[in-house]
């Protein structure tokens, strides 16, 4: 049976290497200015897991049932990655390979609050570039997130020539774009998502606030972790509270999770209240597991959460039956 390509994700494939810091790290800085920084935090762990940010809404998807296709650059050690997205069934067409670097590098460390400090190595990322997209009949909606800055222009760019309709996620990129570019992509994107953090720096940037930006696309939402996220559509606002965990392992990728569970929902044309609250799910998924793509469920588990949380939802319900059936 022939499936559309569906959703069609830009991004970063990434090695992580994530760390964990048994202490806060405010206990370790130095109170007031200082012109040296000299840091050093003793892990109680280190493990090697398949992230960025493009296969991480992709690995989700699948969990959804749904086909997300990454679009990245990889370097020559990407072999063992390779095989796992074999294993999991997720499309490699959008996959190009810069044989004379490595894969990007992630390297995070998280403290006892979940605060997190990363070191991020690009690699072949700074090809992305070069992968430009074609052949995108079957595609209905893309995701620009986290690249590189070229990249993220240019595939933006072949979105809108192809007239299909893109989430604007740039995630930590948002500090590296100037005001002119960040209010350019949101002329051309049909929604955005930011986390606080990152809205915030939005905001400074191009001095636009919620009002602005939603008189320019569809959606506006903003994730905010343990305290649930906001969408701003068509001048009503949502608050979503996050939904609940049973323990928690490892914050990273549970961004990348909540968009995964975006995009279902926004593909299936599901109210912006179950889009918010499917995301949410997803990312309580991932936070009870370490990395970013080793939790594993199925959709009528999602389901089953999903109503634990929030209350039956029969959209929802035949949605996720649809595109289990389908897969």
């Amino acid at each position: 049976m022939h499936m559309p390509t569906s959703i069609l994700v830009c991004g970063s494939i990434s090695y992580d290497t994530i760390m964990e810091f048994p202490d806060r790290f405010q206990n370790h800085m130095l109170s007031g200015d200082s012109n040296l920084l000299n840091l050093a935090f003793h892990v109680t762990s280190l493990r090697r897991e398949f992230g960025g940010c493009a296969a991480n809404i992709c690995y989700n998807m699948k969990m959804l049932g749904c086909n997300a296709v990454p679009v990245a650059t990889v370097g020559s050690d990407f072999s063992s990655y390779s095989q796992w997205l074999s294993k999991n069934s997720i499309p490699q067409k959008y996959i190009n390979i810069a044989e004379d670097c490595c894969t990007a590098q992630d390297f995070i460390t998280s403290d006892i609050d979940n605060n997190q400090i990363a070191t991020f190595y690009p690699g072949a990322m700074d090809y992305a570039c070069k992968n430009r997209l074609q052949d995108l009949e079957d595609v209905s909606i893309g995701v620009i997130s986290p690249d590189s800055i070229k990249a993220m222009r240019e595939h933006a760019l072949d979105f809108e020539n192809a007239s299909i309709p893109f989430l604007f996620d740039p995630g930590q990129t948002t500090p590296l774009f100037n005001e002119i570019e960040l209010t350019t992509f949101i002329e051309k994107a049909d929604w955005a998502i930011f986390n606080a953090y990152e809205w915030q720096v939005f905001q400074e940037k191009t001095n636009l606030n919620h009002g602005d930006v939603c008189g320019k696309v569809k959606a506006l939402i903003v994730t905010a972790g343990s305290e649930g996220s906001t969408i701003y559509h068509d001048d009503k606002v949502v608050h979503v509270p996050s939904a609940k965990v049973s323990f928690g392992k490892d914050p990273t990728g549970c961004g990348d999770a909540y968009r995964a569970g975006l995009l279902f929902g926004v593909s299936n044309n599901l109210d912006w209240e179950t889009c918010g609250r499917i995301a949410s799910v997803m990312g309580a998924y991932s936070y009870e597991s370490q990395g970013s793509q080793n939790h594993c469920f199925t959709p009528s588990e999602a389901y089953e959460r999903y109503s634990h949380n929030y209350g039956e939802n029969k959209p929802l319900l035949i949605a996720l039956q649809n595109v289990h059936q389908q897969s």
